[in-house]
């Protein structure tokens, strides 16, 4: 009777997540000593013996099939700042922990490709750009004219006027103007691109402003129609999100000069979103800063009969104080990435088994980036941190160094041991991956992995056991917890290393 109750559960089971799921679960349930129920609870207590040497190879819970679109946005004709660290490391680990729990995913780049800023920069590169260091130093030269020209329009009504003048020359088309944004944004893309493939991320979709840019009449036109629009005495075009009608609390969709807002193109790239992919879901991932600008569009959207804009979410983070490498203040990514690969290459020269290690400097960029990753994910992400580049790169302590060193470690336990047990569930394996799901916080999961040392895992009173069993048993524990810490590695965006 129990066992038929037991198969009724996996059954069911299987119905709401998957068969697969199911079938596995059932395998499991099988290994049950007994069977109680509580109030508005069902216990099993399972026959761990037995269970240790079932090859229960789990995929995580299935939480329901949708398709969640993740956007993260740097600017281009800007090189990648370290500031893009964050929301670049965020983004890629929500796609990787919503795909693993067997959802579809779109990874999209929204590159900010238009607005005033390119105004500021397209009048300063024709007063003193050079299309000779366009070609040798790009991003380098972008970035000077960018600075320049700032530093001028700050005292020189001349130099914003240009600037005004030629993001209208962008907005109506033409070829000169364009041309120049195209080089632009063709140079930042290729340099994003291969930035992103040292950290080991990629996106589907590479969109932008730009795109959407020709969409933001339509939703003017339609927020006309619903009486949602209105001009104000400046000449700006505003909606109204007060609730009373009073304008106390309004979104400016349009300037007095006739030119649309990031607002407007966001509004435009949401619809456009949903019409394309038809999701479920949409998560963006910018700074904190950017709050009140999505409680703005998702409110828009809703005021425009959108009650799919409920399921659109806004993941905020805060800043990182204090990163800065050998260089100085003023911090590009690459530069943080040569940093942490520098520093790590050092301090392996320093341990005895960098003799052993085949490719040191691909070894010491990926446990560089590892350190970068734990040390993001450790708290909320809504909190600031102050970076300590001697905290990051500890060998001991809950850092991505340590985190590397137990895989490895595990590694030199299980490749000797031919126990092939598969992915076992080692305990609140997926409950952590859920409550990382629910929260879209990955502390859960890296506080996790930190508890999966050998010296802990030696506690399990098998270690204590005599038994000519023992010693097989526990290398098998051991292999199993190697594979949830490599899946849960890779959750993040960390590439798990076999040598240290």
């Amino acid at each position: 009777m129990a066992c038929f109750f037991r198969r009724c559960v996996a059954l069911q089971l299987a119905e709401v997540y998957s068969p697969v799921w199911g079938w596995r679960l059932a395998q499991v349930l099988d290994q049950c000593l007994e069977v109680s129920a509580g109030r508005g609870v069902i216990h099993f207590r399972l026959n761990r013996p037995i269970l240790a040497q079932v090859n229960t190879c789990f995929p995580a819970a299935l939480l329901y099939s949708y398709t969640a679109r993740i956007n993260t946005s740097p600017n281009i004709a800007k090189k990648f700042h370290a500031g893009h660290l964050r929301s670049t490391i965020i983004g890629n680990f929500i796609a990787n922990l919503k795909k693993a729990l067997g959802n579809e995913v779109i990874r999209v780049n929204y590159l900010g490709d238009w607005g005033m800023q390119f105004g500021l920069l397209g009048a300063g590169f024709e007063r003193s750009g050079s299309q000779e260091k366009l070609r040798t130093q790009p991003l380098e030269h972008l970035f000077e004219v960018y600075v320049q020209v700032n530093r001028e329009a700050e005292c020189d009504e001349s130099v914003r006027s240009a600037a005004a003048e030629f993001f209208r020359r962008l907005e109506r088309g033409e070829d000169q103007a364009l041309a120049l944004w195209r080089q632009f944004r063709e140079i930042t893309v290729d340099e994003y691109k291969r930035i992103y493939q040292r950290l080991g991320v990629h996106f589907d979709h590479y969109s932008g402003e730009a795109f959407h840019q020709h969409q933001t009449q339509d939703v003017l036109d339609e927020l006309m129609t619903r009486g949602l629009l209105k001009t104000t005495e400046k000449g700006t075009a505003v909606v109204d999100l007060s609730g009373a009608g009073d304008l106390s609390s309004y979104a400016t969709l349009v300037r007095s000069d006739g030119t649309s807002l990031y607002i407007t193109r966001d509004v435009a790239a949401a619809l456009d979103r949903k019409q394309r992919f038809g999701f479920d879901e949409m998560i963006y991932v910018t700074d904190k800063s950017q709050t009140v600008h999505f409680r703005q569009l998702f409110h828009i959207l809703l005021a425009m009969g959108h009650q799919w804009a409920e399921r659109c979410v806004h993941v905020a983070f805060g800043l990182v104080q204090g990163m800065s490498t050998r260089r100085g203040e003023v911090v590009f990514l690459e530069d943080v990435l040569e940093e942490a690969r520098s520093r790590m290459l050092n301090n392996m020269r320093q341990s005895s088994t960098s003799k052993e290690l085949e490719e040191p400097e691909q070894t010491a960029e990926r446990v560089g980036i590892s350190a970068l990753i734990v040390q993001d994910f450790r708290g909320p992400l809504m909190s600031d941190y102050k970076f300590d580049w001697d905290k990051v790169l500890q060998a001991q302590g809950d850092t991505g160094v340590f985190l590397q060193y137990t895989h490895a470690r595990l590694c030199r336990y299980t490749h000797l041991s031919g126990c092939d047990t598969g992915v076992l569930m080692v305990y609140r394996y997926d409950e952590v991956l859920l409550q990382s799901a629910n929260e879209l916080q990955p502390r859960h999961l890296v506080n996790f992995l930190l508890t999966l040392r050998p010296q802990r895992l030696l506690l399990h009173r098998c270690a204590y056991d005599e038994s000519p069993a023992c010693p097989q048993a526990r290398l098998c524990l051991f292999s199993a917890v190697r594979s949830v810490l490599a899946n849960g590695m890779r959750i993040l965006g960390i590439t798990p290393v076999e040598k240290m």
